[in-house]
């Protein structure tokens, strides 16, 4: 019986908890340096911003997201599980060393917010 309280959908948990086993199963991630990282963004710069802040309308911001989205992300792209004109071709040429060091960079950049006064 699924407490009271959970109001998560038993197959959403199921597939929450085959994702963390994945992970788990994959062996350890690499350590990301992201000083590394930063001189590798500058060829995502066109797009991304090398502060992370979208330059193009079409291309989101990536400034202080989760490296573990981040490598997730570019993984799926240079895999081919997700599919973009530019980023696939520029994931194919990354290492996971790449992938690592651009996620440790990304995800350090520290985002604030100003909520409005009314």
């Amino acid at each position: 019986m699924q407490h009271p309280h959970c109001f998560i959908p038993t197959a959403a948990r199921l597939t929450f908890a085959a994702v963390l086993l994945a992970s788990f199963a994959c062996g350890p991630a690499l350590a990301g340096d992201a000083r590394a990282g930063h001189d590798k963004a500058r060829r995502c710069q066109v797009c991304h911003g090398l502060d992370g802040l979208a330059k193009l309308p079409d291309a989101p911001h990536i400034a202080g997201d989760s490296a573990i989205y981040i490598e997730a992300q570019l993984e799926a792209f240079r895999s081919g599980a997700r599919v973009h004109p530019q980023m696939s071709i520029v994931a194919q040429g990354l290492s996971d060393q790449d992938i690592s060091d651009l996620a440790a960079y990304y995800s350090a950049i520290e985002v604030t917010v100003k909520v409005p006064e009314f």
